[in-house]
C-alpha cells in the first residue's frame, strides 16, 4: 500500500495514476471535504483527515509500505503566515513522527527548490542548503524548515529522500495551478502582455515519475532536483499560442509596470498569475542542474516545450473551464 497525502493536487493525482498504473494499491489522504475531481473514476482508496491529528495519522498508515507526502497549503504572503506553517511545518512534523513509530520503509518528502539558498549565479543544485531564513515568502519558508524535519528525521534512522521539482507543468491540472493559469490567460486569440524573466519548467508526469524513482533509488537522507530545461516566459507563450492556434501578438510589459501590476492585481483578484512572490521566481537564477536525478535514479525528463504544449492542448479539450474526469492516462515513459 502506497499512501499519497495531498493525492488530488497537480502532482498528487498524476502521482496516483502512474502508482495505479503500476498495479500498486494507493490511498489517498485528503483534507475532509476536499474537492476530488481529479480522482474520480480511479480505484483509489479516499482517506479524509487531517496532518495534524496523530491518532488519524496512526489509521491512515497502517498497512502502507511507502508514504508520499505532497499535501501543503500554497501561499504568496511575503511575511508570517501562521496558517501556511502549521500545514507545511507542523503537518509534517506529525506525520513524520506518525511514521517513525510505522513499519513504513520509505518516506518521500515534497519540496521545492525554492526552499533552497538559491545564489543570484552559478548553477543550482543538491549542493545548496534548505534555508528558512533566506526564503522569499511563507510557503518557501515552511517547506525550507519542514526539509530540515525530514533530513534531522533521517539522521535519526527514518528511511526518507526529499525531491524539488522546478516548475511544474503540465497535463491534469484540475484545480487549476499557477502555471495552469497561466496557459489558460494565453490560450485564447489576441493581445497577451507577458514579463521577462524564465523558469526551469518539468513536466508533472516526469515529475510524478521522479517521485517513484526516489522511493525505489533513493539514497536515504539524500535530496534529489527534478528539473526539466529552462524556458523564458515569452518562449513559453510562443508555445502555448503555437499549440492553441489562431493569432497572438505578445507585448513584454516593462518591469516597472509589472511591479505594479503584481501589487495592485491581489487587491483585485483571487489568485492573479502576476504576483510579487512570481515575479521574484522568474527573475531568480533558474540555471537548474537535475544531473544527480539522472545520474542515480535514471530520471530523464521531456522537453519542456513539449511538457508546455501538451499541457495546452490539455486545458483545450477542457475547454480552458470544463473539468473532464475519467480521461485516458497517459504513461510518463
Amino acid at each position: 500500500m502506497h499512501l499519497v497525502t495531498g493525492a488530488n493536487g497537480h502532482i498528487g493525482n498524476v502521482l496516483v495514476r502512474q502508482l495505479l498504473a503500476r498495479g500498486e494499491e494507493v490511498r489517498a489522504f485528503v483534507r475532509p471535504n476536499a474537492n476530488l475531481a481529479a480522482l474520480h473514476g480511479l480505484e483509489v482508496e479516499i482517506f479524509p483527515g487531517d496532518l495534524l491529528d496523530p491518532a488519524t495519522l496512526a489509521r491512515a498508515l497502517q498497512g502502507v509500505e511507502v508514504v508520499y507526502h505532497l499535501a501543503a497549503r500554497i501561499s504568496l504572503a511575503p511575511g508570517p503566515d501562521p496558517e501556511t506553517a502549521r500545514v507545511n511545518l507542523d503537518g509534517t512534523r506529525t506525520l513524520l513522527a506518525a511514521a517513525r513509530h510505522s513499519p513504513i520503509r520509505r518516506f518521500v518528502y515534497a519540496s521545492s527548490i525554492y526552499a533552497m539558498r538559491i545564489p543570484s549565479e552559478g548553477v543550482v543544485d543538491e549542493s545548496l542548503p534548505f534555508d528558512p531564513d533566506h526564503a522569499r515568502g511563507a510557503y518557501d519558508r515552511s517547506k525550507a524548515a519542514a526539509s530540515l524535519e525530514v533530513q534531522k528525521a533521517a539522521m535519526e534512522g527514518l528511511d526518507a529522500v526529499i525531491v524539488c521539482p522546478t516548475a511544474v507543468i503540465g497535463p491534469y491540472d484540475f484545480r487549476p495551478s499557477e502555471a495552469g493559469r497561466g496557459i489558460l490567460y494565453n490560450l485564447p486569440p489576441g493581445v497577451k502582455f507577458y514579463v521577462d524573466g524564465a523558469y526551469d519548467f518539468v513536466d508533472v508526469r516526469d515529475a510524478a515519475h521522479g517521485f517513484i524513482l526516489a522511493a525505489e533509488k533513493g539514497r536515504s537522507g539524500e535530496t534529489y532536483i527534478l528539473g526539466g530545461d529552462r524556458l523564458t516566459v515569452r518562449e513559453a507563450a510562443e508555445t502555448i499560442w503555437e499549440a492553441a492556434g489562431g493569432w497572438h501578438l505578445g507585448i513584454c510589459l516593462p518591469n516597472w509596470i509589472a511591479d505594479l501590476a503584481a501589487e495592485i492585481l491581489p487587491l483585485f483578484q483571487d489568485e492573479p498569475i502576476v504576483t510579487p512572490y512570481a515575479l521574484a521566481a522568474i527573475r531568480s537564477n533558474s540555471n537548474v542542474s537535475h544531473a544527480r536525478a539522472a545520474r542515480e535514479l535514471g530520471f530523464s525528463p521531456r522537453p519542456a516545450r513539449q511538457a508546455v504544449a501538451d499541457a495546452a492542448r490539455w486545458f483545450r479539450q477542457r475547454d480552458g473551464e470544463r473539468v473532464l474526469v475519467g480521461m485516458p492516462f497517459e504513461a510518463a515513459v
